[in-house]
């Protein structure tokens, strides 16, 4: 126990040396713990508690509560995009190919810092996305990608906010938070009912616009790996590492989910397309019965001999009557009218005899 409480203090007196002085009195900034803590409380809440607790009551509808969520992860997340753009990135003051961080007090320096810590904040409001799931019992939303996403990025932008913020590396939360807007703007319209479905054809799009995110983040990051920069290579790492993570997570995602449904939907149509032709078979197979019906409503004469009518009228195959002699006559038409006696069998039953005669 000494042991630990030594590494925890060492721990502690490596961030107050190196940490930015900026953001170390701010809200759970003074100890990685705290933070640690509500992510693992989270994922245990998500997969466990949560779960269990709605084991047998009904889903919450919370159709009002989804559309305020929504409309205020929207514009939250607008602001966050114009204040980290308007501190850097869409102004021309910051550089894409290597940026410093900043660590004066100037307005627009500072102004960055607090963007990176309410971004930092919006990462636990988004844990709501995975609370409402549960409440619903949408336990396939709940998936182990959806878990480590929202997990760990706390912990992740932890980390910067406490040694970096501004600079390089802020280019992650300008992305996020304009895929966040769109995100939410297509979770916002799902809330307000089936009438908007038809505005949702873009859906499948999210997450190629998710991949894509990632994929210019890890080469915003990586470069400076080959380029001179006074930026820590410690979160060139931390940062392009999170991006490959996330890209092949959420690329996986994309390829079971939407190649599943193509292959429901193919599946699908294979039956309809085999239901249908056994429904014109039978069909066929009806027309044909009722249009070559052989009738056994013959009599036996006192001479032994067989009489078939078919109403009147009957043809099969360019013959109506058949005789076989006394008592087989119905089987050997039957299959006659069928197709399925032999075709050797079929001639001999043919032969008139000089008992039975074709009536």
């Amino acid at each position: 126990m000494a042991l630990i409480m030594k590494y925890i203090d060492s721990m502690h007196h490596y961030m107050d040396k190196y940490g930015d002085p900026r953001t170390k009195d701010w809200p759970l900034m003074s100890s990685p713990f705290p933070t640690l803590a509500l992510c693992l409380g989270y994922v245990y809440l998500v997969k466990v508690l949560g779960p269990r607790l709605m084991e047998n009551r009904k889903p919450f509808q919370l159709r009002n509560t989804l559309i305020l969520y929504n409309f205020v992860q929207v514009v939250f997340s607008a602001w966050l995009f114009y204040e980290i753009g308007i501190s850097g990135w869409l102004t021309g003051h910051y550089n894409f190919r290597c940026q410093p961080v900043d660590y004066s007090n100037h307005p627009k320096t500072l102004r960055m810092v607090h963007a990176c810590w309410w971004y930092y904040f919006s990462k636990f409001t988004e844990f709501f996305d995975t609370f409402f799931f549960v409440m619903r019992k949408k336990t396939s939303q709940v998936s182990t990608l959806h878990v480590i996403h929202h997990g760990c990025m706390p912990m992740s932008v932890w980390f910067g906010v406490k040694f970096t913020p501004g600079g390089h590396s802020t280019f992650f939360g300008l992305l996020n938070t304009f895929v966040h807007i769109v995100m939410y703007t297509y979770y916002l319209f799902t809330a307000l009912g089936p009438q908007f479905q038809k505005y949702l054809w873009w859906k499948k799009y999210l997450t190629s616009l998710q991949m894509i995110q990632f994929v210019a983040i890890m080469v915003h990051a990586f470069q400076l790996l080959f380029i001179d920069c006074n930026y820590p290579k410690a979160f060139v790492w931390w940062i392009g590492m999170h991006a490959v993570m996330f890209f092949f997570l959420f690329n996986e995602f994309y390829q079971s989910t939407y190649k599943a449904n193509k292959l429901r939907k193919a599946a699908a149509a294979e039956a309809r397309r085999l239901a249908a032709e056994e429904a014109k078979l039978q069909n066929g197979s009806a027309a044909s019965s009722n249009g070559s019906a052989i009738t056994a409503n013959g009599h036996h004469g006192k001479n032994g001999s067989v009489h078939h009518h078919s109403n009147g009228s009957a043809t099969s195959n360019g013959t109506s009557l058949l005789s076989n002699g006394v008592g087989n006559g119905n089987k050997a038409a039957d299959y006659y009218v069928r197709g399925d006696l032999p075709a050797e069998i079929e001639i001999t039953q043919r032969q008139p005899s000089s008992r039975n005669q074709v009536q």
